[in-house]
């Protein structure tokens, strides 16, 4: 189990003081012993850092420091650095976030969410010397509805980040491991981008275009030792079964002929040796993980 500590506006104007978010970090890590912690904020300030690196002290001297990722919010680069400097292992940089942050967000155009990505991952250089791996995860499923009655303005949505997204990040991070010769991609599809779920209409394709652009992707590089692959997982019990109905959830699960969801440790796991130097060959593939659906 894992749980997220967050504050601000994500919390109806609650918030916590640095103390506060303390002592909650240790009741959920020493008293309830969950898996990890996310201590999230829109905010980037000198108390949440404050309140950042009291948690991430505490947890050095309990070697717990592996079960706290720190999570903020793509901005002009202020909260790359402010994730720096916490010295936090596990490091998650999101492109939503609160409303007031979502409304910002969308009013923006194509070139401009590229340019916040760009700008980034040039970031990320200067501080790390080279870009490696590279992981497309983000991901929602959108409503459930028929396309005939799928609003206009959620297909919109889902398309938006599920497959424009991955376009963009994939174009801005190339160039780098170009340079280098060396990289490993791995984009997050889905079991529905290859057979396409009733009622998911949105979900369906953008999963099905992550799918081409991995083929497509692959086979520009292939020439070089960048390796562009893709997973097709079955659907796994994580926070994104919030985002559905239990009809939907159940018409996954008789979908899957081992009769149960996939484990997320077992994608990680794949897409772990995908991010691999041991993977020098593989590239432009579709890797099932769909507990026997797929047909393909």
């Amino acid at each position: 189990m894992d749980t997220t500590l967050r504050d601000g506006e994500q919390t109806s104007g609650m918030s916590f003081s640095e103390y506060e978010k303390l002592t909650i970090s240790k009741l959920l890590l020493k008293d309830l012993m969950v898996d990890r912690i996310e201590v999230a904020s829109a905010r980037v300030s000198s108390g949440e850092f404050n309140a950042v690196k009291k948690i991430l002290d505490w947890a050095k001297t309990e070697n717990l420091e592996n079960k706290i990722e720190i999570l903020t919010f793509i901005d002009d680069g202020i909260s790359l650095d402010w994730m720096n400097k916490s010295g936090a292992k596990i490091q998650n940089l999101l492109s939503k976030g609160s409303l007031n942050h979502l409304k910002y967000q969308l009013k923006k155009t194509p070139q401009q969410h590229f340019n916040d990505i760009e700008k980034t991952l040039k970031q990320i250089e200067s501080s790390h010397g080279k870009i490696d791996i590279f992981i497309n995860n983000a991901g929602i499923t959108g409503m459930n509805a028929t396309i005939a009655d799928y609003p206009t303005d959620e297909w919109e949505k889902v398309i938006n980040l599920n497959l424009n997204a991955v376009f963009y990040c994939c174009k801005a991070v190339v160039p780098y491991m170009i340079k280098q010769n060396y990289g490993r991609i791995v984009n997050i599809s889905s079991i529905a981008g290859k057979e396409g779920n009733p009622n998911a209409g949105a979900y369906s394709t953008s999963k099905a275009g992550v799918i081409g652009l991995t083929k497509s992707l692959g086979k520009e590089l292939a020439q070089k030792n960048i390796a562009v692959n893709c997973v097709t997982p079955a659907a796994a019990k994580t926070r994104i079964f919030d985002q559905m109905t239990k009809e939907h959830i159940d018409y996954m699960l008789s979908k899957i002929p081992r009769n149960k969801f996939a484990k997320v440790e077992e994608l990680a796991s794949l897409v772990a040796w995908l991010s691999s130097e041991e993977n020098s060959f593989s590239t432009a593939a579709v890797f099932d993980l769909s507990g026997g659906r797929a047909t393909y």
